[in-house]
């Protein structure tokens, strides 16, 4: 028996993966959250084996709560199932430690399969995802600005482009103004940018938040 823990904030997803996964009988789903606090709880309790998780919360999101799951429960599978395309996060993900991404708009069976697979400790690759990673490790792609930011600067990044302030970024993120404003600092560098508006046009025109 595979135990499942579901992380969505919408309870509608929730209620529709819960039913769907019901009916299979290796599945069962023993946990549920909203946001990426709970679901660091969950991995934390021990209580499932596989975790589904959303990428576009509120309160703490997904990249967030990966970065977090992965400092303190290195060995659960966390499979990122986003209404992002995986062009947008994929690659970025499975460097980060997520077992594995699929698209919501994906076919119900091949959640199953995915979730099969990441319980026995294999990612789970989709062929988009594959081509993917070839292009990218044959260099035919030429890497996005912000695929080269760190874990960090990559959450700093997303909570600057969705209007947070560093003050609440520092809260949030148990960091120190300065240390935030480090990080800010670096991504504007890196991204080539000047303001917080610039931040959220590059992330709302390359799909990275809604």
């Amino acid at each position: 028996m595979i135990r499942i823990g579901i992380v969505d904030d919408h309870a509608i997803v929730r209620a529709g993966l819960r039913q769907w996964l019901a009916e299979e009988v290796d599945f069962r789903v023993t946990a549920e959250a909203s946001n990426g606090r709970e679901a660091l709880d969950i991995a934390r309790s021990g209580e499932v084996d596989v975790l589904l998780l959303d990428l576009s919360m509120p309160d703490q999101g997904g990249v967030d709560a990966l970065a977090a799951i992965r400092a303190r429960c290195p060995d659960l599978p966390v499979l990122i199932l986003s209404g992002f395309p995986e062009a947008h996060y994929a690659t970025t993900l499975l460097r980060q430690g997520a077992s594995g991404y699929l698209n919501k708009d994906c076919d119900p069976d091949e959640i199953a399969t995915a979730i099969r697979t990441v319980a026995r400790g294999r990612r789970y690759i989709t062929p988009a995802v594959a081509e993917l990673l070839a292009d990218g490790a044959a260099g035919a792609l030429e890497a996005l600005p912000h695929e080269g930011l760190s874990d960090r600067e990559l959450q700093v990044f997303l909570r600057l482009a969705r209007g947070e302030t560093v003050g609440q970024i520092a809260e949030q993120m148990f960091l120190s103004v300065k240390t935030v404003s480090t990080y800010r600092s670096r991504v504007m560098d890196k991204l080539k940018l000047q303001t917080n508006s610039d931040l959220t046009y590059y992330a709302l025109k390359n799909g990275l938040i809604q």
